[in-house]
């Protein structure tokens, strides 16, 4: 059975609530100050500091942030997903038709941010709590957790609210604030994307030490390696990405999973990170990623497959990673589509959100040694082998970057991969005879997202993104 990150302690957690949401409902990047009485009380004493870092995950656990909402906007703004619900501004997305206005991606903005609040709440007041109880070490390693945390939700948010590196001005593109304080009245702009991934690199090295192995449920030394080697992918850094995938894929305690029940499985050895989400703790509003991609009546019937993504599978037929996980059933539209079955439980929502996994792993070692002539760890040809043995496939005789991307999308879709996968390497995001395929091309305005309106009117100096 397994065990939520999410404890019963409704005081503790009532208080982080208070914490976290009590700053001014117009302004939540404002969280409260280190003064503020409540902020006192929740960080006054060891059972309550460790209460906050309980809270920080439970903020995390947002659909906007890691649990759906977030990574599945993504996908159908590429190739891998319809969406055929009916939300506008989900459309919006779809259609790149995109309003400053949006308030789904208000909400991805506000939730994130949300995450940030309370990780900086822990950051900067668990050193400070005063219970000789609370042991140095368990001081260090909460620390830990919220800067990885922080780091990993900037990461997320850097690859939609900013262009990527590889178009316009590359680290110089505009991307998010860098909010590193729990103090009020702070006014930053946006940071530059290199700003924020030189910011991301430097905590993810600076904590390895101190955070706590062998939890796949908690951050971890080993998501943080992932982390950085899913970082350097993105920065074409191609031996460090390959040197950090092969450091996670030769810890013993990770492995592949023998076939693809491994989703909602916390102990399998798949997951490097994993937040584990239950009926009462877990994704919170039916737009997550069990609501949104079951059909109908269990879920909601908006994200089937695409043809495009069906037509991929297809060329090789009986691949597992489709035969064992897709269903059919009815979509918002009426008629039968065909869903993934990763998140299968749409009464509930209580699937675990896969945040990160070795197979990723393997394919960023596989792409990285392929586009940097190395072969740290494995050969491109052996790893893609790997991967394609476990689907059910042959092995293939040579790779090219094509075939690793293929393999990448067959893996990973559904789980938020792709549309940064398809940027990075300066491909438009939709496939000729897709909808909005000139719309999608790299640089192109409507493939990022705009700082939300609703937060300009509060924060003006935040420039909006070109087309918005």
């Amino acid at each position: 059975m397994k065990t939520s990150i999410i404890k019963n302690n409704k005081f503790s957690l009532l208080l982080i609530l208070l914490v976290v949401l009590s700053s001014s409902c117009e302004d939540r990047i404002e969280l409260l100050p280190e003064d503020d009485p409540v902020n006192e009380v929740v960080f006054s004493n060891r059972a309550l500091a460790l209460g906050a870092v309980t809270g920080m995950y439970n903020r995390a656990q947002q659909d906007d942030v890691l649990n759906g909402t977030l990574q599945f906007s993504s996908e159908w703004q590429a190739d891998n997903v319809d969406f055929i619900g009916t939300f506008t501004t989900f459309a919006e997305i779809r259609d790149y038709a995109t309003l400053s206005a949006n308030t789904s991606i208000f909400g991805m903005w506000d939730d994130n941010y949300e995450v940030i609040g309370a990780a900086n709440l822990v950051i900067d007041n668990v050193p400070l709590v005063p219970d000789e109880s609370f042991t140095d070490q368990e001081r260090i390693q909460a620390v830990a957790e919220a800067r990885f945390l922080r780091a990993l939700v900037y990461l997320n948010i850097s690859t939609v609210f900013g262009q990527p590196l590889q178009v316009e001005d590359g680290a110089n593109n505009l991307s998010v604030p860098l909010v590193t304080t729990s103090e009020l009245g702070i006014e930053l702009p946006r940071a530059t994307l290199g700003q924020v991934y030189d910011f991301v690199e430097t905590e993810l090295l600076d904590i390895i030490p101190d955070l706590a192995p062998n939890t796949r449920i908690l951050a971890n030394p080993g998501a943080a390696r992932a982390l950085l080697a899913r970082l350097y992918l993105y920065q074409e850094r191609w031996s460090e990405a390959a040197n950090f995938a092969n450091d996670v894929i030769n810890d013993p305690f990770y492995s592949l999973a023998a076939d693809y029940t491994f989703y909602d499985s916390p102990d399998s050895p798949e997951h490097i990170f994993t937040l584990i989400n239950d009926a009462v703790n877990g994704q919170d509003s039916g737009q997550g990623f069990s609501g949104l991609s079951n059909p109908v009546p269990e879920g909601r019937g908006d994200v089937p497959f695409s043809q495009n993504l069906l037509d991929a599978y297809a060329e090789e037929p009986g691949d597992l990673r489709f035969v064992n996980l897709n269903q059919t059933g009815a979509g918002a539209e009426g008629a039968d589509r065909i869903f993934t079955n990763k998140f299968p439980d749409g009464v509930n929502n209580s699937d675990d959100a896969p945040v990160m996994r070795v197979t990723e792993m393997y394919l960023t070692r596989a792409e990285a040694n392929f586009r940097g002539s190395l072969s740290i760890g494995a050969t491109p040809l052996e790893d893609i082998n790997t991967l394609r043995d476990r689907a059910g496939l042959p092995d293939l005789t040579t790779v090219d970057l094509d075939i690793i991307l293929n393999e990448r999308r067959k893996e990973l879709a559904f789980e938020g991969q792709r549309r940064m996968d398809l940027l990075r390497n300066n491909l438009s995001l939709r496939r000729t005879g897709q909808p909005n395929e000139a719309a999608s091309a790299p640089g192109a305005d409507k493939t990022i997202y705009p700082i939300p309106q609703g937060i300009r009117d509060l924060s003006p100096f935040l420039d909006q993104n070109p087309g918005y």
